[in-house]
C-alpha cells in the first residue's frame, strides 16, 4: 500500500473516533451535576420566566440528542458559545491562552527528546557499566515521579529558597528572554516523564541494534566507533523512538493541565481547572473536546511517522 493510500485509510478511520470523542466529551459534562442556568440564577431572581427564557437560549429545554447535534454542528463551526462566568467568547478566550500552552508544551518536548535521545544513546553504549545503571535508576525515578509532585519541590527549592526563577509570569509576549526564565521550570516538570521514557526506549532500540551482525562487520571494516554508532546504528533505532516521541505529545498535552495549575501558568490547562471550580459548561466542553482532538491526531502523527520509517506497517 502506497503511502497517500495509507494516509487516507487513516484520515478515515479518524473520523468515526472524533465523533466518538465529540459524543463521549458532551456526555460527561451531562453528568455533572448543575447546568449554565444555574449558575447564573445564583445571581439572579429566579423566576419560571428567567429560568425558561435562559434554558432556551443554552437548548436545555430539547431533547438531549437535540442539545448534542446543535452543539455538535456549532463545534464543527468553532463555534463553543460564550462563557457563563465572562459572558466572553470560549473561542476567544481559548486562542487568548493556547499560545502559552504551545509554548510550554513545545519547550517541554524539546526537554524530553534533548535529554532521553543523548542519555539514552550514551547508557546503551556503556551497557553493563555504572553509568548505564545510574541512568536507568534516574529514568525510572522519572517516570515514577508524579508530575505534581515534581513541580511542587521544584518550586521549593529553586524559587522559594533560592530564589532563581519567578513563578507568576508576566504579561509579555512569549519566546523573549523575559518569559524564558518563568518558563524553565513548568518545562522541566512537563517534560522529565517522557525523557525518562524516551530514554529507556532509545537505551533498548540501541542495545538491540548493537548485537546485530551488521554491526560486527561495520567494525570488522575498521570504521570509527563514532560512525557505527552515529550513522548506522542510530538511524535504525530512532524507528521506534521517533514513534514514541509524537506520542509523547499527547502526554504532554494532557500533563499541562496539572502542571499550569501547580505553576499557575496562563494556559488552557489551567482554564480548564477553573472552568471545573466554575461550572462554566461551554468552555469545559470545548478544552476537553480540543485536548482529545490534540490526543487523537498525536496517534494519527505517529502512526504515519511509523509507516514512513518503516513501510512494513502499512501492510
Amino acid at each position: 500500500m502506497s503511502l497517500q493510500k495509507y494516509l487516507v485509510k487513516r484520515l478515515l478511520i479518524t473520523i468515526p473516533v472524533l465523533l466518538g470523542v465529540s459524543v463521549l466529551t458532551f456526555s460527561l459534562t451531562k453528568l455533572l451535576p448543575g447546568t449554565p442556568v444555574d449558575y447564573i440564577l445564583q445571581f439572579q431572581e429566579a423566576t419560571p420566566e428567567l429560568r425558561a427564557q435562559l434554558e432556551a437560549q443554552y437548548n436545555l429545554d430539547e431533547p438531549v440528542y437535540v442539545q448534542y447535534w446543535l452543539w455538535f454542528t456549532d463545534a464543527v463551526a468553532l463555534d463553543f458559545g460564550r462563557s457563563v462566568v465572562s459572558n466572553r467568547s470560549v473561542a476567544e478566550a481559548i486562542l487568548s491562552r493556547l499560545p502559552n500552552t504551545l509554548a510550554l508544551g513545545g519547550f517541554g518536548f524539546l526537554i524530553a527528546v534533548g535529554i532521553g535521545i543523548p542519555v539514552g544513546i550514551f547508557s546503551a553504549v556503556k551497557k553493563g557499566k555504572p553509568a548505564d545503571e545510574v541512568s536507568r535508576v534516574g529514568a525510572l525515578l522519572g517516570i515514577a515521579t508524579p508530575n505534581f509532585w515534581l513541580g511542587l519541590m521544584l518550586l521549593l527549592v529553586f524559587s522559594v529558597e533560592l530564589g532563581f526563577f519567578r513563578v507568576i509570569p508576566p504579561d509579555k509576549p512569549l519566546l523573549t528572554p523575559a518569559m524564558f526564565k518563568f518558563m524553565v521550570l513548568p518545562a522541566i516538570t512537563l517534560g522529565t516523564a517522557s525523557a525518562a521514557l524516551i530514554m529507556r526506549l532509545t537505551r533498548s532500540s540501541m542495545v538491540e541494534e548493537l548485537s546485530e551482525d551488521y554491526v560486527r562487520t561495520a567494525r570488522a571494516k575498521g570504521l570509527p566507533e563514532r560512525t557505527v554508532i552515529i550513522k548506522h546504528v542510530l538511524r535504525n533505532s530512532l524507528i521506534s523512538v521517533i514513534t514514541v516521541a509524537a506520542l509523547q505529545i499527547a502526554f504532554l498535552v494532557d500533563g499541562a493541565v496539572v502542571v499550569e495549575q501547580v505553576f499557575s501558568w496562563p494556559g488552557v490547562g489551567r482554564l480548564l481547572i477553573d472552568a471545573i471550580t466554575q461550572r462554566d459548561f461551554p468552555i469545559l466542553q470545548a478544552v476537553v473536546l480540543l485536548i482529545a482532538t490534540t490526543i487523537v491526531f498525536a496517534n494519527l502523527l505517529a502512526d504515519i511517522a511509523y509507516s514512513w520509517l518503516d513501510p512494513r506497517i502499512r501492510y
